[in-house]
């Protein structure tokens, strides 16, 4: 077994399960700030108990979010000691940033929100939030600047083989770290909206199916409400129109906010990874068509035998330099100038260990790379669609009784969730055989790079990897059931699961709009009990 390989997937598994985690939490979090601003503005309850229903999933994710992301860091240096101290001069300010500055910043203030209600200013206590989500975005900004310095170095000088940063203002304003972290917000954005879709639908499904609500002759929604149930009146329709509609516009900015971004980060891998892009297209040959659809053995080294059956002509040009013309080089073309630029083979040099003298391959994982690549577009296109269409189906107050569309729905959620976890696997795999991918000049800084094999711990044994690999794997699995079982529970309870004080001993007379409580009213039937609200609201 080899340490490299063990040490490789450890850190795939790891993130990629953390990373279904921070799309959620960066797109969920706006909205739900938007809501609480909505309610502040116009006292509408129906924004409240949007903002109360979808905060606590939030927060579910944001815990299990901080629990998991804590092991990415620790894995720095128990995996990857080399690649810790070949980058440390660079990632220590971003890293530092991001820990010390937004990550405390928007922890601090969650806890604000979370316990600020009913206790803090109402504005005060929204601003708490809108601060919370600045921090997130911020933390996300500084993870992608560490990452988009491996893929493009920038802002460094080689001191005795090692890069010294000696311009923090290029590692942060490098244009590969201002596409990726545009792209990931859209991305995360194009999340967000779609779980508000999701599961709204799910409830105004189950109103549907419970007879409370109904369509009339013209096939127009009649509210209705059972008195009988805690949450299920009629304020409890408008909250799930209210946030299927939102969730909907909200996917499509994402995704349209996607495509423009991520043009713009594929032309920049075109001109500093190249060869990424060509394995993406499974590109033997120099060419302008991009390929719908290639067959043969993606798996070879040099592609030869692979064949594009279905291509649109000009495309690959298009998305590579911006015309229609242009011929964009090829695998067979860019293997040879890696081989003369960084050698043929792995270098003898201790750091290596065995791998030294072995042959280096160039090309990345071409079935990754390739499918990797389209499945990011099409499941990001898939979930588009999906808003639009819901749009069109709810445009008269409600959805239709099929339980199939239902179930297409929820499962509408995950689409984006598999669109940014190809985009992920594809940008991370894509940069093999380097850990930190050489840019030479005029767009990077010459010589800077590092090979993944040097990478590893030269300390850790294989066996040692792989309990690691286990236990994290395990660990990672429990910490899974608890956030779907948390999910999926809440989900189902709706409103009145992160309300119970709204419905406890009051009276279900709200209108459509919903009235606003009044606190300070003992006799007021809205009137929220605010004894347990903090606690039941955070737990």
């Amino acid at each position: 077994m080899d340490p490299l390989e063990i040490a490789r997937w450890q850190f795939g598994i790891t993130t990629v399960y953390h990373f279904w985690l921070v799309p959620l939490t960066l797109g969920l979090g706006p909205v739900v700030a938007i809501t609480q601003t909505l309610w502040v503005r116009t006292g509408k309850e129906r924004y409240l108990r949007i903002t109360k229903f979808f905060g606590k999933l939030y927060l579910i994710n944001f815990i299990l979010g901080v629990a998991t992301g804590l092991v990415q860091e620790f894995q720095f240096g128990m995996a990857w000691s080399e690649y810790s101290r070949f980058v440390g001069d660079v990632f220590g300010a971003p890293l530092a940033m991001e820990g010390l500055l937004a990550f405390f910043f928007e922890s601090t203030f969650l806890g604000l929100w979370i316990f600020g209600w009913d206790r803090l200013p109402k504005k005060i206590h929204l601003a708490t939030l809108w601060m919370a989500v600045a921090g997130s975005v911020f933390s996300a900004f500084f993870i992608l600047v560490a990452n988009s310095w491996m893929q493009h170095p920038v802002g460094v000088e080689l001191v005795d083989g090692r890069p010294v940063m000696t311009d923090i203002w290029a590692v942060i304003t490098n244009n590969t770290a201002l596409a990726a972290f545009s792209h990931s917000i859209f991305g995360a954005i194009g999340v967000g909206g779609g779980f508000l879709l999701g599961i709204a639908w799910y409830h105004l499904w189950r109103r549907r199916k419970d007879g409370i609500d109904r369509v009339d002759t013209q096939g127009y929604v009649v509210v209705g409400e059972n008195k009988t149930i805690a949450g299920r009146d009629k304020a409890d329709h408008g909250v799930w129109i209210t946030s299927l509609r939102i969730g909907a516009v909200v996917a499509i900015v994402g995704f349209a906010g996607v495509a423009i971004t991520g043009d713009i980060q594929g032309k920049l891998i075109f001109d500093q990874q190249p060869l990424k892009m060509a394995a993406a297209e499974a590109a033997c040959t120099d060419g302008t068509s991009f390929s719908v659809l290639s067959i043969g053995d993606l798996g070879s080294s040099d592609c030869n035998d692979v064949v594009g059956i279905i291509e649109i002509p000009g495309l690959l040009s298009f998305l590579a330099h911006g015309d229609f013309t242009t011929e964009v080089q090829g695998v067979n073309t860019l293997v040879p100038q890696y081989q003369e630029q960084y050698g043929t083979t792995i270098p003898d040099d201790p750091i290596y260990g065995d791998r030294a003298g072995t042959e280096i391959n160039y090309v990345p994982l071409m079935e990754v790379t390739y499918w990797g690549f389209r499945l990011m577009i099409g499941f990001g296109g898939l979930a588009a669609m999906a808003a639009v269409v819901a749009l069109w189906i709810t445009r008269r107050g409600t959805v239709p009784e099929s339980k199939w569309i239902m179930r297409l729905a929820i499962l509408g959620i995950l689409a984006p969730f598999a669109a940014n976890t190809a985009g992920w696997v594809f940008t991370e795999m894509g940069r093999q055989p380097f850990s930190v991918v050489p840019n030479p000049n005029p767009s990077g800084v010459d010589g800077v790079f590092m090979f993944t094999a040097a990478s590893v711990s030269p300390g850790v044994t294989a066996g040692e990897m792989l309990f690691s690999l286990i236990s994290l794997t395990a660990v990672y699995a429990v910490l899974m059931v608890i956030e779907v079982k948390l999910l999926v529970k809440y989900t189902r309870g709706g409103v009145n699961s992160a309300m119970p004080e709204l419905f406890h001993n009051t009276h279900n007379d709200h209108n459509d709009e919903g009235d606003a409580a009044n606190p300070d009213d003992p006799h007021d039937p809205n009137r929220r009990h605010t004894n347990d609200d903090v606690l039941s609201f955070a737990y």
